[in-house]
Formats: structure tokens, C-alpha cells, sequence
């Protein structure tokens, strides 16, 4: 049994720069002196770039609106006529229904889905959208009231509105239609270029379950392409799950969401917080070029010039919120001091800050920031080596393992050379259903087991892992493992290679 320090020390860290082949050097010669590589690469700062594992669910699976209200088929042999009115629904062709269409339908909900979008006894109209993009839209006061309290106020309360046509400026044809739609038929119809706007509306009018099958929406939509636009929308909508979801989406994936076009989306409100973050795993040149992204986009927003001193006076105080001199000397030097963005006073009394034995005082912050502490799961009790093992000959070593929460995987650790100094070539992979993951890991939604693999290539023989674990307890993360079939050089659960799986929680 080894305590976790010297298993540290066995372990050689491997980040997922996915496909990238990555050298590593191992500099200890043998089990005395620390037999594998370098300790100094696991404890440097993990890399922002992350993938995203889904939890392996134990619970009952929730249900969005959509899987409670199914779309059921009409009982009726007349299929064709079902269709046809189905669709007039869908395009207000306002076409006169069949006699009787009512024995068509078997239920009330089938029946009160044919007033969707239809003329048909329509006793009130919605001029919905801004002007020059508005549409016409039919409703039943009955309909609506029953589906949302709103309504009922405004049609049936004490000042109800006796108007045959209400203007709706605020809110898009789209997502009213698609609230109407939940509201007649149970159903519910979300696309993402208008999930924001269907929302809005849910929230306006009141509607909940509506409301938060579109969270739900979001959610599984989430990557760090979009995460600063919904931040800045959960907080607008009083969203306070999703806004956690997009704050760790953004602490672990930091660079990949502040270089998305999305970020230039936000409002200065959420690009002060961002700002403000101390959790963000991201260079403070990387937060700076965004900050300056943002900026000429405000610009453009307020008809402004893009100028150097346009973009000063949209970023304001939030200029101060960047750790400018926590910087690399490279990164100031070649970057921020010649942005132009700082004054000359700025610039020469950062220069003194990190030059300077008496350091002027600065308006901005000097503390760097503590990003994410990433997180280790040792998987095996023990390690040792033999003179006929670990032995590497471009064979692939895998292990499949599964967690209960979400976590983003930031690296695999791997065991070194137990025979002195030895260059292995190492490609790590993050594999799903045998296809290999990259940075669009969040948009697979799938729950089970994932599986981590490297190909290793060298002369010299390694430690390897015994006394492996099938379910390691991490923090409040559970991992569970099992074998590979992809593993074709000897690791297991109970031995082998991939000691460690290294991520953010």
C-alpha cells in the first residue's frame, strides 16, 4: 500500500489535448529516487480545455413536458382527414372542418387540440410580434384561461379587457405560438434559435411547466460556445439551476466560452461578474482579448466608433476587474501594453509592479485568480513493477468508467518508467460508444460508461497499478469502473496502466 503522495510522485499527467500525440520525458531512474516522472507536471495548472462527462443516472429519469404529453395518434380510420386538420392547425388555413369532425377524435385533449391556431369560434385575436413583424394569431378566452392565470385575469378578472384584437409587442410570433401550443395541446415544441424567446413568454404569462421544460431545454443544450449568453439570460429570467449550470460550464472551459462569439452577447452586467469571476480557469491575456471583444461589439451595439478610447468608455470600470498584472511579462509586454486600451501612467506603473522592489499601488486587482482545483481519482491501492512489465509496444491500455454527478475530464495520469530515464510517445483518447469525444462533449447527452485509453510507445518498461477498485468515492463523486474491450495491452480494472482520472467537479 502506497499513501497518495507517493503515488503522486508515479505518476506522470497526460492532459486530453485530443488527438494530439504527447512527449513526456521520465527524468527518475528508480524506485528509491522516485522511480517515475516528474512531480512538478502534475501539480502545474491543468490546461483550460475540458470535456464534459454526463452522470451515469441511478435515479428514475425525469421526464420533460414533451415525454408526459405525448402526441398520440387519433383512433379513427380516417387518417387522411386527422392529418389535414392537424396541419391546418399548424398553418391557420382556416379551413371549415368536416361535418362531425368531432367523432374523429376519441379525447377531449385531441378535440381541444383542433382549436389550435383555428378561426374556428376564435372570440379573441393576438396581434403578436414588434411592428413590421407582427402576425395575427386566433385564440379562445376559455382555452387560455384554463392554461395560465395570466389570461384568466385578463379575460375573466375584475379588469378583464373587453377587446377583440390585444397587441403583444414583446414577444416573438414563434414562441407564442409555441406556448399556444402547449397550452391547446399538451405539447411541447422547442427549437434553439427560439427556446429564449418561448421562455420569455412562459415566464410572462405563467406558464411553469412550460417555463421549465425550456430550462431543461438549456440545460442539455449548454456548452461553452453558449454558456455566456445563458448566464446572462438565467439570471434576467430568475433561473438560479441553470445559472450554476453556466457558471461551471464557464470556470472549467473558461478560454473556450470567453473566445466564443457569444461572449460579445452579454450585458455589462454579466461581463462584470464574469470578470469578477475567481474561479476562471483561463490566462488573464485570454480574459483581457475578451474583455476588448466585447468592448468593440458594445460599440457597434451603441453606434459608436471603434476607437481605443470608445472602447475604454464602453468597458468603464470593468476595465479594472482584468488581473492585468498577474499576467506573463510576455503576455503584458506584447499584448496589453500595447492595446492602446491603457494610459502611458497605467502602463509604466505596471511595468514598476513587476520590476519594481517598491511596488506602486494599482487600480487593479494583483491577486491572480484561484481557478479550479482539479480533482484526482487514484483507482488502484498499490503499484509496482516487474523486470517483464509494463511493457509498450503501441498497444492501447483502456479502462471504461462511469460517474454519478457531472464533471469535466481534464487528463488521464499515467505510470512512468521504472528502468531510469525513457521518452514514451502517448496519445490519450476520451471515447464514447467507440467514437472518440472532443470539446463538443457537452452536447452528447447519453448516459453510461466512457472510456479512457492511451497508446503508449517506448523501449523502457513502467510501473503498473494493482489492487484496482471497481468504485472509487472522489469528493462527492462516485466513479465506477470496468474493463475495456478496446484495452488490448493488459489494463484492467483490478491492474495495469491510467491510474488516475483527473477532472473538475
Amino acid at each position: 500500500m502506497v499513501d497518495d503522495k507517493e503515488r503522486n510522485m508515479k505518476c506522470l499527467t497526460f492532459f486530453l489535448m485530443l488527438p494530439e500525440t504527447v512527449k513526456n520525458r521520465s527524468k527518475k531512474s528508480s524506485k528509491k529516487t522516485n522511480p517515475s516522472s516528474s512531480s512538478s507536471n502534475s501539480s502545474s495548472k491543468l490546461p483550460p480545455v475540458c470535456y464534459e462527462i454526463i452522470t451515469l443516472k441511478t435515479k428514475k429519469k425525469k421526464k420533460m413536458a414533451a415525454d408526459i404529453f405525448p402526441r398520440k395518434k387519433p383512433a379513427s380510420s380516417s387518417s387522411s382527414t386527422v392529418q389535414q386538420h392537424h396541419q391546418q392547425n399548424l398553418s391557420n388555413n382556416n379551413l371549415i372542418p368536416a361535418p362531425n369532425w368531432q367523432g374523429l377524435y376519441p379525447t377531449i385533449r385531441e378535440r381541444n387540440a383542433v382549436m389550435f391556431n383555428n378561426d374556428l369560434m376564435a372570440d379573441v385575436h393576438f396581434v403578436v410580434g414588434p411592428p413590421g413583424g407582427t402576425q395575427r394569431l386566433p385564440g379562445h378566452k376559455y382555452v387560455l384561461a384554463v392554461g395560465s392565470s395570466v389570461f384568466h385575469a385578463m379575460f375573466y378578472g375584475e379588469l378583464a379587457e373587453d377587446k377583440d384584437e390585444i397587441r403583444i409587442p414583446d414577444v416573438d410570433p414563434a414562441a407564442f405560438l409555441a406556448m399556444l401550443k402547449y397550452i391547446y395541446c399538451d405539447e411541447i415544441d422547442l427549437a434553439a434559435d427560439t427556446v429564449l424567446a418561448t421562455l420569455y413568454a412562459a415566464k410572462k404569462y405563467i406558464v411553469p411547466h412550460l417555463a421549465r421544460a425550456c430550462v431543461n431545454f438549456l440545460e442539455t443544450s449548454l456548452s461553452a460556445k453558449n454558456a455566456c449568453v445563458l448566464l446572462s439570460q438565467s439570471c434576467l429570467f430568475e433561473e438560479p439551476d441553470l445559472t450554476q449550470r453556466c457558471w461551471e460550464v464557464i470556470d472549467a472551459q473558461a478560454e473556450l466560452a470567453l473566445k466564443s462569439e457569444g461572449f460579445c452577447d452579454i450585458d455589462f452586467q454579466t461581463l462584470e461578474s464574469i470578470l469578477r469571476r475567481e474561479t476562471l480557469n483561463a490566462k488573464e491575456i485570454v480574459v483581457f482579448e475578451a474583455a476588448l471583444n466585447w468592448a468593440e461589439v458594445e460599440c457597434q451595439r451603441q453606434d459608436l466608433a471603434l476607437s481605443i478610447e470608445n472602447k475604454r468608455k464602453v468597458l468603464g470600470k470593468a476595465l479594472y476587474l482584468i488581473r492585468i498584472p498577474t499576467m506573463a511579462l510576455d503576455d503584458f509586454a506584447n499584448g496589453a501594453a500595447q492595446s492602446g486600451v491603457l494610459t502611458l501612467n497605467e502602463t509604466n506603473d505596471i511595468f514598476l509592479w513587476y520590476t519594481a522592489a517598491k511596488k506602486p499601488e494599482l487600480q487593479f486587482v494583483s491577486k491572480a485568480r484561484k481557478g479550479l482545483v482539479p480533482q484526482r481519482c487514484h483507482r488502484f491501492q498499490s503499484c509496482a513493477y516487474r523486470s517483464n512489465q509494463w511493457r509498450y509496444r503501441g498497444r492501447c491500455d483502456s479502462i471504461q468508467f462511469a460517474v454519478d454527478k457531472r464533471v469535466f475530464i481534464a487528463g488521464f495520469g499515467l505510470y512512468g518508467s521504472s528502468c531510469g530515464s525513457a521518452e514514451y510517445s502517448a496519445k490519450i483518447e476520451l471515447k464514447r460508444q467507440g467514437g472518440v469525444l472532443g470539446q463538443n462533449l457537452s452536447k452528447e447527452f447519453s448516459d453510461g460508461f466512457y472510456t479512457a485509453s492511451v497508446i503508449l510507445d517506448g523501449n523502457e518498461l513502467s510501473y503498473f497499478g494493482q489492487e484496482g477498485m471497481t468504485e472509487v468515492q472522489c469528493g462527492k463523486v462516485t466513479v465506477q469502473f470496468q474493463c475495456s474491450s478496446d484495452s488490448t495491452n493488459g489494463t484492467g480494472v483490478q491492474g495495469g496502466q491510467i491510474p488516475e482520472l483527473i477532472f473538475y467537479a
